[in-house]
């Protein structure tokens, strides 16, 4: 399974031409993120839902910090019933320093997730929910129309969080790109699925990776430079250590994005080996060999996100014809 992924910092209509071309060439999936400083995700879900026929519509992720789950179970529900039962629910915990820049206490994310998800699912079935969690309190509250059936994926990164979704979720997307990540976290959640008693196999495993395709190879890489140092800047130590990456590159590169000096990134403070670890880019033949090892150790749905390569629609063709059409 092929998904992709939009940030709305561009405008709409764009985001669905590139949307309906995705679909024509084979996509399953569209994920689309959501910050508060981009523009909203279920009005651009809605654009996107009218452009397309088939493709599945899903938040990439949303948090349930920002919106009271209820809210959430609507605006997503809303999205099911305009595409004809095509939307996917994306929820993760989000970024802390993302809700400190609003105002937003971050509190207990396990907790809060399982409880969100919990909430969810009765909203979807329909229930009248009293849930009085230790993060999560609703008080009898009820759709008042249809949600239909609407898959839950969570976005997760650590160990506990991974379990979490092995036991409650129908997918999980993970912030990798590499096959040394996903062995670690395949074990953690099918150690969750098989604590619920669930066959981990129920479970999507989405690598929701940094992705730059181009023939060009050395485009593709400078395409994604720029978000491979937001990784690497945002990376637990251990996540480098495991691919051998100084640990001390992480506060070098995280000053230079803290003062807009994209040019110190771009000529040499991001090396390839952070980009082979941290994306899958180069030409259709790399990329394709790329997908393959993640397909082989486990991962069922690659998620190609930003950049996807240096002209996005160039991209999506031949991301379409080259590696879909070969799968």
């Amino acid at each position: 399974m092929f998904g992709i992924e939009f940030v709305p910092s561009d405008p709409v209509l764009k985001l669905a031409s590139y949307t309906k071309l995705a679909e024509e060439v084979g996509f399953d999936n569209v994920w689309i993120t959501d910050h508060y400083n981009n523009r909203d995700v279920y009005t651009t879900l809605a654009v996107l839902a009218m452009s397309t026929n088939t493709i599945k519509l899903g938040t990439g992720v949303t948090n349930p910090y920002t919106r009271n789950v209820a809210v959430t179970a609507s605006s997503i529900a809303a999205i099911n019933d305009i595409s004809g039962g095509r939307a996917i629910l994306g929820i993760g915990p989000g970024d802390k320093a993302t809700f400190d820049a609003m105002g937003i206490e971050w509190t207990k994310p396990l907790k809060t997730s399982r409880e969100s998800i919990s909430a969810l699912r009765a909203f979807f079935a329909g229930k009248k929910v009293n849930q009085d969690g230790e993060c999560v309190k609703i008080a009898g509250a009820k759709m008042a129309f249809k949600a239909g059936n609407i898959p839950i994926y969570l976005g997760a990164q650590g160990p506990k969080m991974l379990e979490l979704a092995g036991e409650l979720t129908d997918g999980v997307l993970i912030n990798a790109s590499h096959p040394t990540d996903f062995e670690v976290a395949i074990k953690a959640i099918a150690a969750g699925a098989k604590k619920a008693g669930r066959d981990p196999k129920e479970v999507d495993v989405g690598a929701y990776a940094c992705f730059s395709i181009d023939k060009k190879e050395e485009k593709a890489i400078d395409a994604a430079k720029i978000v491979v140092a937001f990784i690497v800047a945002g990376s637990p130590d251990t996540v480098l250590e495991r691919h051998g990456i100084d640990v001390s590159a992480k506060g070098n590169i995280g000053g230079a994005i803290a003062k807009g000096d994209f040019g110190a990134l771009m000529g040499g403070m991001v090396t390839q080996d952070m980009v082979n670890a941290f994306s899958i880019c180069g030409t259709p033949d790399t990329c394709a060999q790329k997908v393959a090892d993640l397909q082989k150790i486990g991962v069922t749905q690659i998620v190609c996100g930003s950049p996807i390569g240096p002209n996005k629609e160039t991209a999506i063709k031949l991301i379409g014809k080259e590696i879909i059409g070969g799968n």
